[in-house]
């Protein structure tokens, strides 16, 4: 056993010192088998990168400039409206 020193905001020492007595522990086992809980849980699994599904195709078509998104938008709307 080892001993060492942490420092806690007064509101959770409260909480704390009220959870080990209602649990019949001292704040040291109360710590150490929280910890200790805490520690057996799996660590949460990250998420799986985005991944671009992509069409087949001949790449970019002539013209398209892709530092100017919305050039897109407005060539999709002139066919689309006229």
């Amino acid at each position: 056993m080892i001993r060492t020193t942490i420092s806690l905001d007064e509101r959770l020492a409260d909480q704390v010192k009220r959870r080990a007595t209602a649990q019949g522990l001292s704040v040291s086992a109360f710590i150490g088998r929280t910890l200790n809980d805490a520690l057996k849980r799996p660590a949460p699994r990250s998420e799986q990168p985005f991944k671009l599904v992509t069409v087949k195709g001949e790449g970019l078509q002539p013209g398209t400039d892709l530092d100017r998104p919305n050039a897109l938008l407005t060539v999709d709307d002139e066919e689309a409206f006229g």
